[in-house]
């Protein structure tokens, strides 16, 4: 076994490894660059080295940098995570040119999937089913016309090279045919330093699944189920489960043995991937085989109980796998959700900056339930432009999917960030959509579900009144306690207005109840709530300084009390801030004569800047499409500004003539920055 393993990676990874290297008994080594020498993997690695400056180009993609830093440290081994260097074939020959083991495949298996030409062509030598297209690289946007249509619309044009969604492009004619291959071709260009293209056959309302594999160097190979990953946003997942609910044994056994087969005719060894799409009847094409740890590998973790990573290292060292086929089995329901550093209010653009907060929830395993939080970052830590937005990843397990989606919905009312944009509010409000509660799961599920952009989590009715009581209670509680401290007994009937929850003011009578009610949950409090002509009585379980608040309504039949929600609670100037169900809301609790007065205070009037185009996100410009003087029209690509490795092309609004621009290429702009100003033409 190895003595010492150096992480060629970065965040939430490079902490996931460590972590089962340190309950391994082997050291760790860290890397990091300028901009991470602060980061948590480099707190929690026995050893750190610095590599270079921020842009990956100069540090974590820099093959001499990472051997010299093993070197200097006397790391015998590197897991290279996912991203990054994690599936350059010239890295792992150059790690064992210079007597270092890859825990990862070998460097041949690595050159073939990683070309994606090769790979679709090496799948259907190994009996593999395939999407139909060109599996030969396109060499102009014409030929690109060409082949589309002689396999008919839509089809998809991806990176040979690429990964993590860079580099792809759905299109349904010749013209977004010719623009995306275009663009497709920069990106792949500047990702990955390959802007070969292919084209295939776009699957209908397709749904993605993987396979995990597992090979070890004796001859062995395995699988350990599916991943379903439909719910992605710019051909990136967001939330993860296994196993899929569309698969029955029969497809599943059938998918698994396609992906043992590929993984033998490549001469595949350690933990792998094999990407499938598949329509509702449960037809199945391979897409591309990811010849690393994949990022949601957590949920398969949860439901077989495997550690990936000690699987990994231990195939790197060359034991065998002591696990058979027959031994596998998927236990339960596990659900993975992404935590991204992005606005799903402005189409999921990237954001960067500080943490001011940052508390997932607690950690939790028992029998009926686990949540798992693999995270990277620290409160008080800077969210970079030059990485992946991922925060980290929320993880939960059930006996079943309904007990699994249950319990992540209940871990994202628990989980504080601030400080930079993020889509807590977005998970939340799928995980409670009926559509994904039944399963009801494309990879267009989220332009489908949100063709307007995403606008925020809307309350039933029953889930607002959770709120408003207990803004109120806790209102009730904290004034009672301040009154019996000067008048014992001081318990009373009170009025309140509260507002920021409906869309307006809500008066509320809130006095004790005492009930001879059996089964009262303790320690709490029991109020009777009237507003909006409805009385009814609740159990609250709070005091001052608690950060949840615990609301119990009676069962049905008036027998007992129910757990009804928990709520993440924060006192504020005039009243709380409330958590729950993706909402963020501050309500006003304050008595109805000084709430009369709210509507008289002042109110700024945010500046006019329709004739302006202001820059979505961070990031640097790249193309400018116009001139100062020229008329553009709806629609028209004004600029290209890369984002976090994504290029992102801003249109013209409407017809207009551009009165100045503001920027030139090269420049690195912040969010809102003014780029251009326009004046009827």
């Amino acid at each position: 076994m190895f003595r010492k393993i150096l992480i060629a990676n970065r965040g939430e990874i490079a902490c996931r490894v460590i972590r089962t290297a340190r309950r391994m008994g082997i050291a760790t080594v860290a890397v990091y660059s300028d901009a991470d020498a602060q980061a948590l993997h480099v707190e929690l690695a026995d050893e750190a080295v610095h590599i270079g400056p921020a842009p990956t180009r100069d540090s974590y993609l820099v093959i001499e940098r990472i051997i010299a830093a093993c070197r200097e440290t006397g790391a015998d081994a590197v897991h290279p995570g996912y991203g990054f260097l994690s599936e350059n074939a010239r890295f792992a020959e150059a790690l064992e040119a210079a007597g270092i083991v890859f825990i990862g495949p070998p460097a041949s298996a690595i050159a073939a999937m990683g070309d994606k030409i090769t790979a679709k062509r090496l799948a259907a030598e190994a009996g593999v089913s395939v999407v139909p297209g060109q599996a030969g690289e396109i060499a102009s946007a014409s030929a690109a016309i060409e082949i589309a249509e002689s396999i008919g619309y839509p089809v998809m044009l991806k990176a040979s090279a690429g990964g993590g969604g860079k580099g792809m492009r759905i299109a349904h004619d010749a013209d977004e045919v010719r623009e995306g291959f275009e663009r497709a071709g920069a990106e792949a260009s500047a990702a990955f330093g390959d802007g070969r293209l292919f084209i295939e056959k776009f699957i209908e309302n397709p749904r993605h699944i993987e396979i995990q594999v597992l090979a070890d160097a004796h001859g062995l190979t395995i699988h350990l189920g599916e991943r379903e990953c439909s719910i992605q946003r710019r051909n990136q997942k967001v939330i993860e489960e296994a196993p899929s609910p569309l698969l029955d044994a029969n497809t599943r056994a059938a998918m698994g043995a396609q992906a043992v087969a590929l993984a033998k005719a490549v001469g595949y060894r350690s933990a792998g991937t094999v990407e499938f799409v598949a329509d509702s009847d449960q037809n199945f094409y391979f897409l591309e085989m990811n010849t690393r740890l994949q990022v949601e590998h957590p949920v398969t973790e949860l439901v077989t109980g495997l550690d990936l990573v000690e699987l990994m290292i231990r195939i790197a060292a060359g034991e065998p796998l002591v696990l058979r086929q027959e031994d596998v089995r998927l236990e339960g329901w596990a659900i993975e959700a992404r935590v991204y550093a992005e606005d799903p209010y402005r189409n999921f653009l990237p954001s960067t900056g500080r943490l001011t907060r940052y508390r997932p929830p607690e950690e939790r395993a028992d029998e009926t339930s686990v949540v798992r939080i693999d995270g990277g970052v620290l409160e008080g830590g800077e969210i970079s432009p030059y990485y992946d937005p991922m925060i980290s990843k929320l993880c939960s397990w059930g006996p079943s999917r309904d007990a699994a989606i249950a319990t992540i919905r209940d871990a994202l009312d628990q989980f504080e960030l601030e400080g930079i944009g993020h889509n807590l509010p977005f998970l939340a409000t799928v995980f409670g959509q009926q559509r994904f509660r039944t399963a009801g799961l494309t990879t267009g599920y989220i332009a489908e579900e949100f063709p307007d952009g995403f606008n925020g989590p809307v309350l039933s009715t029953n889930e607002r009144q959770n709120l408003i009581q207990v803004a109120a209670a806790l209102r009730w509680i904290s004034d009672q306690r301040v009154q019996i401290g000067r008048e014992p007994g001081g318990a009373a009937q009170r009025d309140y207005c509260v507002g920021g929850i409906d869309e307006a003011p809500v008066a509320v009578i809130v006095e004790p109840e005492h009930l001879a009610s059996t089964n009262v949950p303790d320690p709490g409090t029991t109020l009777a709530m009237r507003f909006e002509n409805n009385v009814e009585t609740v159990r609250i379980d709070w005091r001052p300084g608690d950060t949840i608040a615990r609301l119990y309504k009676e069962a049905s039949g008036g027998h007992g009390w129910a757990f009804n929600a928990a709520i993440k609670t924060e006192p504020t100037t005039l009243g709380y801030r409330l958590r729950y169900r993706g909402v963020n809301l501050n309500a006003c609790v304050l008595p109805p004569h000084i709430a009369a007065l709210m509507p008289l205070m002042p109110v700024k009037t945010p500046p006019d800047r329709s004739n302006q185009l202001l820059c979505p996100m961070p990031g640097q410009v790249v193309r400018l499409d116009v001139a100062e003087g020229d008329i553009v029209e709806e629609g028209q690509a004004l600029a290209i500004v890369e984002a976090m490795k994504m290029e992102n092309v801003l249109r013209a609004q409407k017809r207009a003539r551009v009165a100045a621009l503001n920027v030139a290429v090269g420049d690195v702009l912040a969010v809102d920055a003014v780029m251009m100003e326009f004046e009827a033409p």
